[in-house]
């Protein structure tokens, strides 16, 4: 072994530390680890292709050792045919390469005095215990400049660059080495050899178990405290340590979990106030009077109601929707609060907290300092074009007219999915209308039981529960898919930064994401029973389909059952597949390794055998909660339990996470970020989407505008005949009469009718049969839809405009976050640019005296 490293091809035996982090000589860090299978031990023909990828590996490890890198390559304890190769970045190079990428590091300690908040005494309670998790000192820093080494605060050496840090430089020169030249084009990059299998793995070591404390006196064991005082359970109800997590995970994992976090203490005050609504509404149901009418023999008892299907749907009695109105009775003008508080004060105290974290974790001016461009943007820089800033030529991956043909193929390819789903989505309509024929048909004369299992079992609920379930597998499917196409479509885009990758990504993503698991939603909200007619002249689809009715209960109901089936069967789809697999897998690795032998394993190998990360990192993170914000948000108002359970799920998933991150998979490369990128406008969308969605489902889907208009205008004359406002009489107002002879031969019912009763009753509000104007939509109609449209305007406006003013009154960046920002740039600008012009000054003094003196000199007369 040389100063450089170890000598490509040889291999050192390992020491048995088990716990140990660094090289055979105890002195150098293990920054990366390397693994790839030894070709020599491979049984196999095609030795032509081992030779290829040898020298290839061969080729890059010496780049690695020329560009500073220190290499020892170690053999597998468990399997032979694994060799490990260590990587460690020597001072200079982590200098170097910090100056490149623009890091920001210590100048000094954070002098600024801070108060504390009040509420600190309370908060104190919930925080991490400091004796075991120090809080993180606060410095004020600067991106670093080798020739500015003295005035940055260096204690020691090899502390100066954290863990994270090293490997993080480490990353960015592995992403660039090269390995092979074909055809004058340079092939480069880490990735490319992971994707070829020249190397299994590549990633940065945890520095502990997460079990116990590490034998080495040298290792923190920041791993196990993360995995003790956070990811474990008993923690669900304490806050994060996010300096800590920051500072072994790296920031886009940081502001991951703070945004979790404080979305999901922002839920606490809509779960109450939904939770409240529902209980209302339970409590209630009794009390009400349009509920006692539905319920009670004499009034729901006698209304018979006519059929909603043709010829094989038979006549039902209104009392059937009775349980269905705990549901109808919800408080709604508490939910539109909690939506409100939801929508508007999260993302408003989002933006503040965001700010405070840009600042402490050093991402202020990160994107214009700091992102370099992918390594796969710039192997494919072939042309070369005039840049108009600095009127110098650079290399581009393709022309103007290039680049406009990938974006129309790009966008044409994401609007032809999208168009997939709205056909998958009339497919599940279609289903919906001709299996509620066969339900219909069937499903009274082959239920045995009482009359109570026939109020629930009914047509319209087996349709629709049905129907949910078979959405449900669709939208799983269809993600799997479009998971494919949308990464293939994003790759052939060619974005410049990895920030510019996941937000086009995102885009993509979260337009399919949304089509696919809400348009079912906006189907039943805004359109199923909408558009039917009446039963003398029905309204169908495609010319063949009668439209569906909504359930008996209302589309209220039905919308509520689907929320239910798709939010609980995604959480449920989510959590297998993101911590019950990678545990199997894990599980099934240990068995197989301990099976094979009792050896002592070193940490690279005990990591290598743990699940990697996706190259999406953190996004199906964030794509299942905005998922669910839009579920919280968009349809609150049929659904006042979502925020509770969303709360619920996500004080879970904050430790699953964690759990998963600690304990299943190996460590991340730490990566920066500013923010939580495209997400931030995806959800200001959802958030203004919001507020129409359920302004309108209050308005049409609901009855509460109805009974408002009967309680103020119809239950009193001229209309009504009521001395006083009431809600006696509005079932009967609200259901029209129709005339059993007016049916249709196409649609009249098989089922004979009974009684001496000529008419049935349906939901709609138009005049009887004999009026002068019969089945026509009659006043009440008009007053009802003038209010909905009025409710809409009024409901909108005050809402927007309220947010208009929260948006002004709360300032996106605290004033104690612009102090700290004001005071490191004064703190920059005296420590790194005036000490240089006090040299230039000093420098240039010295140079004017010998000026001077010369001067002098020549003009001295001449000694005698």
């Amino acid at each position: 072994m040389d100063g450089f490293g170890q000598v490509p091809g040889s291999l050192a035996d390992f020491d048995d530390k088990p716990d140990s982090l660094f090289f055979n000589d105890g002195q150098r860090r293990i920054d990366f680890v390397l693994v790839y299978e030894d070709e020599s031990k491979k049984i196999t023909h095609k030795r032509s292709d081992h030779k290829k990828q040898k020298r290839k590996r061969q080729v890059y490890e010496s780049n690695l050792i020329n560009n500073g890198l220190q290499l020892e390559a170690t053999r597998s304890v468990l399997d032979e045919k694994l060799i490990f190769v260590k990587v460690h970045a020597p001072w200079e190079v982590l200098c170097t390469y910090a100056e490149v990428m623009h890091i920001k590091l210590p100048l000094q300690p954070n002098d600024l005095k801070t108060r504390d908040s009040a509420f600190n005494w309370f908060s104190k309670l919930f925080r991490v215990n400091e004796n075991i998790i120090k809080p993180e000192q606060e410095f004020f820093t600067a991106p670093f400049q080798k020739e500015h080494l003295s005035n940055f605060y260096i204690q020691d050496k090899l502390t100066f660059f954290n863990p994270a840090t090293r490997s993080r430089i480490v990353h960015f020169i592995l992403s660039r080495v090269e390995y092979a030249t074909k055809n004058n084009v340079k092939k480069f990059g880490i990735n490319k050899l992971l994707d070829t299998g020249i190397y299994k793995a590549a990633f940065p070591l945890h520095d502990s178990s997460f079990r116990h404390m590490s034998t080495d006196p040298n290792c923190p064991s920041e791993r196990y405290l993360l995995y003790r005082e956070w990811a474990h359970p008993k923690n669900i109800f304490k806050l994060q340590p996010l300096d800590f997590i920051r500072k072994y995970y790296g920031e886009k994992i940081g502001i991951y979990f703070a945004w979790l976090g404080f979305y999901t203490n922002m839920l606490i005050v809509a779960a109450v106030v939904g939770a409240g609504c529902f209980l209302y509404g339970c409590l209630t149901k009794n009390n009400c009077t349009w509920s006692q009418e539905v319920c009670d023999p004499n009034i729901g008892g006698n209304i018979i109601m006519c059929p909603q299907c043709d010829k094989v749907c038979t006549y039902w009695n209104l009392t059937i929707t009775c349980e269905s109105q705990a549901v109808s009775n919800t408080h709604m003008v508490l939910l539109i609060l909690s939506i409100f508080w939801i929508v508007t004060l999260f993302l408003e105290f989002w933006k503040r907290r965001q700010a405070e974290l840009e600042y402490e974790w050093d991402t202020v001016e990160y994107l214009e300092q700091e992102e370099q461009v992918r390594p796969e943007y710039e192997a494919q820089c072939t042309h070369v074009v005039m840049n108009e800033i600095t009127q110098q030529e650079e290399h581009v991956p393709y022309t103007a007219c290039g680049k406009c043909i990938r974006m129309t193929f790009c966008t044409s390819a994401v609007f032809f999915w999208i168009l997939l789903i709205i056909a998958s989505v009339i497919g599940i309509i279609v289903y919906r209308l001709s299996v509620f024929l066969v339900f219909s048909s069937t499903l009274s004369q082959h239920i045995n039981g009482t009359e109570a299992i026939r109020k629930y079992l009914t047509p319209q609920t087996a349709t629709s529960v049905t129907a949910s379930f078979i959405s449900f597998i669709v939208i799983m499917v269809l993600n799997i898919v479009y998971e494919k196409v949308a990464i293939l479509i994003t790759d052939f885009e060619l974005p410049r930064t990895q920030t510019d990758y996941e937000n086009s990504l995102t885009t993509k993503m979260f337009l399919f994401q949304f089509v696919n698991y809400y348009s079912s939603c906006f189907y039943i909200a805004f359109f199923k029973g909408k558009f039917v007619g009446h039963p003398g002249n029905p309204v169908y689809w495609l010319g063949k389909y009668r439209n569906e009715e909504c359930d008996p209960g209302g589309c209220l109901l039905e919308l509520t059952t689907q929320l239910a089936i798709i939010v609980g069967g995604k959480a449920i789809w989510n959590n297998i597949q993101e911590v019950l697999l990678p545990w199997v897998k894990n599980l099934i690795g240990r068995y197989c390794a301990a099976a094979r032998s009792e050896k002592v394993v070193p940490r690279w190998e005990q990591d290598y055998h743990l699940q990697p990360i996706g190259k999406l990192g953190l996004f199906y993170e964030y794509l299942e909660m905005v998922i669910q914000f839009g579920f919280v948000t968009l349809f609150v108002a049929s659904f006042p339990l979502a925020p509770l359970l969303a709360l619920i799920n996500n004080m879970l998933e904050i430790r699953l996470d964690a759990w998963k991150l600690t304990t299943q998979f190996r460590r991340m490369v730490p990566q920066k970020a500013q923010d939580i990128g495209a997400w931030q406008p995806i959800m200001q969308g959802i958030a203004i989407l919001a507020v129409v969605t359920n302004a309108m489902i209050i308005a049409f889907t609901s009855d509460m505008i109805p009974r408002l208009v009967y309680y103020w205008s119809f239950s009193v004359p001229p209309y009504g005949s009521h001395s006083s406002h009431t809600m006696k009489g509005y079932i009967n107002s609200t259901l029209s009469v129709f005339n059993i002879s007016d049916f249709k031969n196409e649609s009249k019912p098989f089922s004979p009718w009974f009684g001496n009763l000529t008419t049935c009753r349906y939901r709609d509000l138009r005049y009887p049969p004999g009026h002068q104007h019969q089945y026509e939509h009659n006043i009440y109609y008009w007053h009802v839809i003038a209010a909905k449209l009025a409710f809409i305007i009024v409901m909108e406006h005050v809402i927007y405009f309220v947010k208009f003013i929260i948006s002004y009154v709360i300032p996106d960046v605290s004033q104690k976050t612009k102090s700290k920002v004001k005071r490191e740039k004064y703190l920059t600008q005296k420590l790194l640019h005036e000490n240089d012009l006090k040299v230039v000054k000093k420098t240039m003094g010295k140079i004017a005296d010998k000026i001077i003196k010369g001067i002098d000199s020549t003009f001295q007369p001449k000694a005698e």
